[in-house]
């Protein structure tokens, strides 16, 4: 990301619970942050107010499709770092979110089918480091995440990523199962993590494809699983039940290299 000057108040400290790398708190920073293009993962207005600035941070979110939530003053006041947020805190990503397009060119600049993660909902920040490091490991051409209740692009999650995200772009979409819908129609097949789909190994895997992967908690979501052409299990012969979803994404992904490399049918 690039440095920029703001005439306003900048906290890089934070309670953990926020997950972004840095807040902009107060009017004018803000509306700086904007304007200078800065991508504004969160928002947060203190509800009831209507004055000029205000009116031009909400004109400047839903212009940038920023979600944003109407909170209280006393709950402003609990995340505030400097005491001075006069209505408004901002949560700003960690690194310049990409374009699908952009993913997709990459694969046809390099004449290879493409080869996609789609992430349904992965709250934890350190599980979307590592998938997005697995991802660039196994040769993918991006990673694709939704925009609610997910993970964002935080210092936590560049870290975990090892440095991959360097390498690896990240775009952010408003909904998983439309993205999906539209990739189709440029060729490429989905497969989601499913505990109960066919065996990994008994699927055909090459050529353009999206991996899906689902939450910690609940997997892929039923409307995602819905619009994916197949549902992919990991053998299993231990006691539990269930992989960490980073470690899912793992396996399933050099399945697909391993299919790739050997030109299996």
């Amino acid at each position: 990301m690039k440095n920029e000057t703001f005439t306003g108040t900048v906290s890089k400290e934070y309670p953990d619970t926020t997950g972004n790398e840095f807040t902009i708190e107060g009017r004018n920073a803000v509306i700086e942050a904007y304007r200078a293009g800065k991508p504004v993962d969160k928002l947060l207005i203190q509800d009831g107010l209507q004055d000029g600035p205000i009116q031009t941070i909400k004109r400047e979110a839903k212009k940038h499709n920023t979600i944003t939530k109407f909170v209280t003053k006393e709950r402003l006041d609990q995340l505030s770092v400097t005491g001075r947020h006069q209505g408004v805190i901002a949560y700003i990503a960690a690194y310049e979110y990409a374009q699908v397009d952009d993913i997709l060119a990459s694969a046809h600049k390099k004449g290879e089918p493409p080869f996609l993660f789609l992430l349904d909902n992965i709250e934890d920040p350190h599980n979307l480091g590592a998938i997005i490091r697995t991802a660039n490991l196994v040769g993918a051409h991006g990673v694709i995440i939704p925009k609610n209740r997910a993970a964002g692009l935080t210092a936590t999650v560049a870290k975990a990523s090892a440095g991959a995200l360097n390498y690896t772009p990240v775009a952010r979409v408003t909904n998983i199962g439309r993205t999906i819908e539209e990739l189709k129609k440029e060729g490429i097949w989905f497969v989601c993590a499913d505990m109960n789909g066919t065996s990994m190994y008994q699927l055909d895997l090459k050529g353009p494809i999206g991996l899906v992967i689902g939450n910690e908690g609940e997997g892929v979501g039923r409307l995602v699983k819905e619009k994916c052409d197949f549902a992919a299990s990991i053998p299993m012969k231990g006691e539990i039940d269930s992989l960490n979803a980073s470690v899912a994404a793992g396996v399933l992904a050099y399945e697909i290299v391993r299919q790739r490399m050997n030109g299996i049918s």
